[in-house]
């Protein structure tokens, strides 16, 4: 039973490291010196992060979570590696001093709004295609 404490342990560092870069793309989306296509990128990934709505909702067999465990990781990598390196840096030691002073979640009440956008756009082609 020794490796269920050390499995969830790691599974704590990587959500951590998570929602670190998450806020590290908050941060960099809003620095002056982000080029705007990866400020664009960084955008839509900070504003699905934080959304309250999933693109593929939670209660969905096996999908619901990939966003979460796959998805959203790969998105955050791609955007971090657009970013320039003391860029980054910054914008990593920025979000690792507000989560040791705040220990909040932020909230993206635009996000949410483009993903209820996607899902009423998808169900808007849905219905055209079934009725067309």
């Amino acid at each position: 039973m020794p490796a269920i404490p050390v499995m969830l342990e790691t599974l704590r560092a990587w959500a951590g490291r998570l929602r670190r870069d998450v806020l590290t793309l908050w941060f960099a989306c809003r620095h002056p010196a982000t080029p705007w296509l990866t400020r664009g990128l960084c955008a839509l990934i900070v504003a699905y992060a934080f959304s309250p709505i999933d693109l593929i909702p939670d209660f969905v067999p096996v999908l619901g979570y990939l966003d979460e465990i796959v998805l959203l990781p790969a998105l955050i990598w791609c955007a971090l590696r657009t970013l320039p390196a003391p860029l980054a840096d910054s914008c990593r030691e920025q979000a690792r001093r507000w989560l040791d002073e705040r220990r909040g979640r932020p909230r993206s009440y635009w996000g949410a709004a483009m993903v209820v956008a996607l899902w009423l756009g998808a169900a808007l082609l849905a219905w055209r295609w079934w009725h067309g």
